[in-house]
């Protein structure tokens, strides 16, 4: 099935999805809340149209899973093999301030497992793609793009802009550098800045769902890194019937 996937047409999507975005972006826009009091804006509900329209028209027998979209019950999707893992935006909150630092997200899982993934940031014009056993890219640049050889004498630290806990920053705090170099960024940006070398490491002592990383996991992957979850040094795995993800940690 893997190799059915043509991992350029998926970026088609998600540039197709990213422009529709950018349209709304430019402009007033409505905003409302889901029951978990998360915001939801008419661009989430539009590329979430555009992708899961497009995906199903490619690859009808994939089932499909999005943030947007009511969710199947665990007893059916247990049985997946395969199934596309999406988050229209990821960071609605950033797209909200418009700050540019929001992302679309389409993920293919093979057995709890990133095994594709397209992560693009329409307002910065940066792609980052992978698919298992291909490598991973940004912009057509194989990943990762720069090394730290030096990391007991500085880190580079990523973590969330607007989800920072304090658990997150006593860990950060802890780590055995001399100099820690820390910053901010919205969305799956930060697994896909440790993929791309420019941040050593990303922690994420807070909650996120399947959605939120399934894309840039695969990239992580495809550029040598990984996402272990907190404490245990397991990788963080998908379509758990919780789809609340463990803490985690990308280095």
């Amino acid at each position: 099935m893997l190799k059915e996937i043509e991992l350029e047409k998926i970026v088609a999507i998600a540039k197709e999805a990213g422009d529709a975005i950018m349209e709304i972006y430019k402009r007033d826009f409505t905003i409302s809340y889901k029951d978990d009091a998360s915001p939801l804006t008419e661009a989430d509900v539009k590329a979430n149209e555009i992708i899961c329209t497009q995906l199903e028209k490619l690859y009808p027998k994939i089932p499909i899973m999005s943030e947007e979209n009511k969710q199947t019950p665990y007893e059916v999707r247990k049985k997946w093999e395969y199934y596309w893992c999406i988050d229209p935006i990821d960071g609605t909150k950033e797209f909200i301030k418009k700050n540019d630092e929001f992302t679309v997200n389409i993920a293919l899982i093979y057995k709890r497992v990133p095994v594709l993934g397209v992560v693009y940031a329409p307002a910065i014009d940066e792609m980052y793609k992978a698919k298992q056993g291909e490598g991973s890219f940004k912009n057509g640049k194989k990943l990762p793009l720069t090394i730290n050889k030096n990391r007991k004498e500085k880190l580079f630290v990523v973590a969330s802009k607007s989800h920072l806990s304090e658990q997150t920053q006593a860990f950060i705090d802890a780590l055995d550098s001399k100099s820690v170099e820390q910053v901010s960024k919205g969305s799956s940006l930060k697994l896909c800045m440790v993929a791309e070398g420019v941040a050593d490491i990303y922690p994420r002592l807070a909650p996120t769902m399947e959605w939120d990383t399934a894309a840039a996991h695969a990239v992580v992957l495809e550029s040598g890194k990984r996402v272990f979850q907190y404490e245990i040094e397991e990788e963080v795995i998908y379509n758990k019937e919780d789809l609340l993800n463990p803490w985690f940690i990308v280095k």
